[in-house]
């Protein structure tokens, strides 16, 4: 993603000396750092100074650069919202699927924060806004008759996939595209063509990805995979509940 300086060192909507520091303002300016350089980019001077204050000053509202950090993944994780009152928790969940992928693709230098940093934060320590999906996607599921556990695994298995598939399409680079070769547009011309036969074969394939269709396959898969094992002989799944909606 190219970078403009100028853009991150003062973000749109944040002007000098406008308004008073408030906590959601420090977030929406770090979002905008990062959004154009990296969690790299983001440091508590480069906020002050995007803000026109002192960085100290920041420190009232953020005693470190994690909780800043925290903060970004709880605002844009807000933006995820999961109607709990929809009967049909396939469609619902299919909905949520590409709420997600277009928020990693709108905020894609965000995506370690939603799916890396996680892994160093016991669940309980998280921010409350991250768990705020997973809260609502449990109601959505026990509502439609998963018993609890259930209900955890299904959303295990659904962001576990999501996760992978954000991670997968913000791979999918292109190096030159101004060619019409596939395997130059790609740069596989520089792989070695006795050791790459298939990765070099797939060039016109890997060249049309399209994320949004190997998102439904994906999703296609996995609830046709739920239907199947979520039955009443799993003992995650209350035999007497509803069985799921046939895909």
């Amino acid at each position: 993603m190219p970078k403009d300086s100028a853009r991150s060192s003062n973000p749109r909507g944040v002007s000098p000396g406008d308004g008073r520091i408030t906590r959601h303002r420090i977030l929406e300016a770090a979002l905008e750092i990062i959004d154009g350089d990296g969690v790299e980019g983001l440091s508590m001077r480069r906020l002050g100074k995007a803000l026109d204050r002192d960085p100290m000053t920041l420190y009232r509202h953020a005693p470190n650069k994690a909780a800043v950090l925290d903060g970004v993944a709880e605002m844009v994780l807000g933006q995820l919202e999961v109607d709990t009152d929809d009967g049909d928790w396939i469609t619902q969940l299919r909905t949520v699927a590409h709420r997600f992928r277009r928020l990693a693709l709108d905020h894609p230098q965000v995506v370690p924060l939603l799916v890396t940093r996680p892994l160093s934060t016991p669940l309980g320590m998280r921010p409350l806004g991250t768990l705020k999906p997973l809260e609502d996607i449990l109601s959505l599921l026990v509502s439609a008759g998963f018993t609890a556990p259930g209900a955890l695994h299904v959303y295990r298995a659904l962001f576990g996939f999501l996760h992978g598939h954000v991670l997968d399409e913000l791979q999918e680079l292109v190096e030159r595209p101004e060619e019409t070769d596939d395997l130059l547009r790609l740069g596989l011309h520089r792989l070695p063509v006795g050791e790459f036969p298939h990765l070099r074969g797939l060039a016109p394939v890997l060249a049309a990805y399209d994320g949004e269709f190997e998102l439904e396959r994906g999703l296609d898969i996995l609830f046709a995979g739920l239907t199947v094992t979520l039955t009443d002989t799993d003992p995650d799944v209350d035999p007497a509940a509803p069985a799921p909606a046939p895909i």
